[in-house]
């Protein structure tokens, strides 16, 4: 049926149902706002679809089976272990379908209107929802932009059935034999790991000097050296050229050290960023500030320069993680409701779920000196730790930085199993203001990792335990 396009009224238009829109609708509801969320996809946004929760189902897998291969050094041995690709891939999309349809519902249950189809502004309080068959007119009091972004496409590697994107390696209905990847980012390295783990020869081709950029370097090294393990190759400043595709594979051309070299793979993997969905809004029409590279301007309470339109998540400066869009949702949310939130992003955590897993808070040693603050750097090794000598995985220190003068923290970096777990507690000892001696005197469990939080503050206030001064 087709309905006649008379407007329909709402207090808050959330555009993009991901993991920012979806929270901003709910949070916007719960404040008495009459919520309507529109979505050209599938709820929950890339992050629940097509990128946080199904990569992360493929790397417990891959982890499952890795281990089951390898748990020698613990006395079990297991032979002829076995992957039914098939399976694995139901697996992670029944994970995907219980979190989306939870989505669902929570927007029902806080009577959350969601309309499907394609938003496009026609000024500062109207937009139009177009769909294959029809369209429909939303006059609103606010808007919340919360559109996402989608993987850069270098022009001379267009994706195809052979050279594809992040949703392209999660979706694979085989493990390749060989795999190329261009960019040793956090989701090139997420991915390349995930197939190393089930088998496949992976080779990194990265232009920058090394892997995850924006991680420590011994940080990354202890990632570098797991890869090199399992005899994942790794080309950093290096420069891919040209692919040439077959039905089979590609063969890709790169540049490394002034040599020119080949390689042949079943799959080239293209991850060298993302791009924010900001091109097919109408915005520009509208007078809403973007940067060149179509990120939108935004101010303390994520309102852009036109007063009841607000941006969140992958659209706006900072990174592009799930949980700062979701952060930002509900601080937008807050400020159409008239409430003081303002965003403060010292205390948003960063994680790699690699090998061992990576996890930051806060200032970096470097970071810290940079800006002219006097830092404590304390260290304390996941080999010293009993929880990680009986888990057999012992790879990697916790750094806690701290002012010198009080003692306050003010960064933490982690890099060992469970660091994505293990980083929360960092994030609201920063957003609290506590001191290294204020997590030093709390109890924590044993044996448990989080006893390593624990030491690394006594490491700072100079009263170690369990290692020597």
């Amino acid at each position: 049926m087709v309905v006649g396009d008379f407007p329909i009224e709402t207090d808050t238009l959330v555009i993009g149902a991901g993991p920012g829109g979806y929270v901003a609708a709910i949070r916007a509801a719960q404040l008495g706002q009459k919520v309507t969320v529109v979505e050209k996809g599938t709820l929950g946004g890339v992050c629940l679809n097509v990128g946080c929760i199904p990569s992360k189902a493929l790397i417990s897998a891959g982890h499952r089976y890795e281990t089951a291969k390898h748990s020698e050094d613990m006395g079990i041995k297991a032979e002829n272990v076995t992957v039914d690709f098939s399976k694995v891939q139901e697996f992670k999309q029944g994970v995907v379908k219980k979190l989306t349809g939870g989505v669902a519902g929570l927007l029902k249950g806080n009577k959350v209107d969601v309309v499907y189809g394609e938003a496009y502004f026609v000024d500062n309080e109207t937009v139009k929802v177009m769909d294959e068959t029809s369209s429909q007119t939303y006059k609103f009091k606010n808007a919340i932009i919360a559109t996402g972004s989608r993987p850069v496409e270098i022009p001379v590697f267009k994706y195809s059935n052979r050279v594809i994107d992040s949703t392209g390696a999660l979706n694979l209905q085989e493990i390749p034999k060989k795999l190329v990847v261009i960019g040793g980012g956090v989701i090139g390295i997420e991915l390349g790991s995930v197939y190393a783990n089930f088998g496949t020869e992976v080779t990194f081709i990265e232009a920058a000097e090394d892997i995850l950029v924006g991680f420590e370097k011994q940080m990354t090294a202890l990632v570098k050296r797991g890869l090199k393990k399992k005899g994942v190759e790794i080309h950093t400043k290096a420069s891919a050229k040209s692919v040439e595709e077959s039905e089979t594979g590609v063969k890709v051309t790169f540049e490394v050290k002034g040599e020119e070299k080949t390689i042949e793979a079943d799959y080239l993997l293209v991850s060298v960023g993302r791009r924010p969905n900001t091109d097919e809004l109408g915005i520009e029409q509208v007078g809403v500030e973007m940067t060149d590279r179509g990120i939108i301007k935004i101010d303390k309470q994520c309102r852009t320069n036109i007063s009841n339109i607000y941006a969140i998540g992958d659209i706006v400066e900072g990174p592009q993680l799930a949980h700062k869009a979701s952060y930002e949702g509900k601080i937008a949310a807050e400020a159409i409701a008239g409430e003081k939130a303002e965003i403060d992003y010292l205390g948003i955590p960063a994680v790699v779920f690699s090998e061992p897993e990576l996890a930051t808070v806060g200032y970096t040693e470097a970071g810290a000196k940079e800006d002219g603050i006097e830092i404590i750097a304390a260290k304390f090794p996941f080999a010293a730790n009993g929880r990680a000598l009986s888990l057999n995985d012992t790879d990697g220190f916790l750094k806690l930085v701290t002012r010198k003068e009080d003692g306050l923290v003010i960064g933490a970096q982690i890099a060992g199993p469970s660091a994505s777990d293990m980083v929360s507690e960092l994030s609201l000892a920063i957003e609290a203001g506590m001191t290294a001696e204020d997590i030093a005197m709390t109890i924590h469990a044993h044996p448990t990792l989080g006893e390593i939080t624990m030491e690394a503050a006594e490491v700072a206030i100079g009263s170690p335990i369990h290692i020597v001064k």
